[in-house]
């Protein structure tokens, strides 16, 4: 991977005893001519300098908008964006957005399911909001499977299948859109089959090591470790505040995203949920980074060197605690009973899945709402 624009990030390296520093002083980073560098010759640690840290973490990282906010996408141009019930909850809420829920009230119920009607206007609210998002991002939207399917493999199934068949009809390709599936053991083999279908996955509500494990088995485009909620529990757990660098989240990207490089996985991973810059900095050269509109400015707004924390070719040298495990093909007992034994994430994963459900379920009462209004 090279740099897009040698005057908007400078490097320094450093190779065991030998340091080759070539960072200017910051009012002459503009105007530096400087020489490509190829990240793929460098070795941890090393650090960029740009006019920004978000312009900086752009080099390493790709940078994804974690809103449903229309506005603030076209704001900081993401290459990404994703969704998720209670984000689109908040969107919804907003008069700029009305016209969107206008627009799914106006289906006829012929083509809603009888079974909570509302969940099927929510598919087609998520594909509005998720079309909109596109015209703002060259790459991909992910769009979320209704929560309250995390359990059942073939009803995650067909509600993959039926939101990339609504993108369809709006002129979207499938590569343009990753479905997003809770990674229960269910939501797991659901993605098995999505992915050889070509429908491309992003295995969601994700802390443990035996759910990343299981998705790079089964060939997931592209995880979500969430690092601010495996950090929550373990403050209310512990008791206790966390620097960035020991922030158990931030450790449990570290350890996938090592394990993948390691053996040779191919799944994306794409950090999400957090609580502080602290954490993305921590974790800088991650695949993707998903960022919400108040911690994209806080990088914008900071000038100073971004340290490189992780990067592929040198995925060997990462520091993580644990260590990363060998290599384990897991089935439905052994992923039980890894995941089982990993309180934080079972508890966690249920806390998401309940949340997330309870979300639609408040925008399925808000469309109903407005019914006939």
């Amino acid at each position: 991977m090279r740099f897009a624009s040698a005057k908007k990030a400078q490097v320094w390296t450093k190779r065991g005893k030998e340091k080759v520093r070539t960072r200017t002083k910051k009012v002459a980073c503009k105007a530096a001519a400087l020489p490509q560098c190829d990240l793929d010759d460098m070795l941890l640690p090393c650090s960029l300098v740009a006019e920004n840290q978000l312009d900086a973490l752009r080099k390493v990282s790709v940078v994804v908008a974690d809103t449903g906010d229309i506005e603030q996408v076209k704001k900081y141009k993401p290459v990404d964006c994703t969704t998720n019930p209670s984000l689109m909850l908040k969107a919804a809420s907003m008069p700029e957005y009305e016209h969107l829920l206008r627009s799914v009230l106006s289906t006829p119920e012929k083509y809603l399911p009888e079974e909570r009607p509302m969940s099927g206007a929510i598919d087609l609210l998520s594909v509005e909001f998720g079309s909109e998002l596109l015209k703002s991002v060259p790459g991909r939207v992910s769009t979320e499977c209704d929560a309250h399917l995390s359990y059942d493999t073939q009803k995650t199934i067909d509600k993959g299948r039926k939101l990339i068949d609504l993108y369809a009809a709006k002129g979207i390709e499938p590569s343009r859109v990753y479905i997003k599936i809770a990674s229960t053991w269910e939501g797991i083999k659901a993605c098995e089959v999505l992915e050889k279908e070509g429908i491309n996955c992003n295995m969601t509500l994700l802390f443990s090591m035996a759910q990343a494990m299981a998705c790079a088995d089964v060939g997931a485009t592209l995880i979500s470790p969430f690092v601010g909620r495996i950090l929550d529990w373990y403050k209310k757990a512990y008791s206790r505040e966390y620097e960035p660098w020991e922030d158990p989240g931030v450790q449990s990207v570290k350890r996938i995203y090592k394990y993948y490089k390691l053996n040779g996985f191919k799944t994306i991973v794409m950090a999400a949920s957090f609580r502080n810059v602290g954490e993305i900095r921590e974790i800088s050269g991650c695949d993707n980074i998903t960022i919400s509109p108040a911690l994209l400015k806080e990088l914008e707004d900071c000038t100073d060197p971004l340290e490189v924390k992780l990067l592929s070719a040198d995925a060997a040298n990462i520091q993580c605690d644990p260590e990363i495990p060998d290599y384990t093909e897991l089935d439905s007992s052994t992923f039980n009973a890894m995941h089982s034994a990993d309180q934080m994430a079972t508890d966690k994963l249920a806390e998401g899945i309940e949340s997330f459900s309870k979300d639609q379920e408040k925008l399925e009462a808000l469309l109903q709402s407005m019914k006939g209004t």
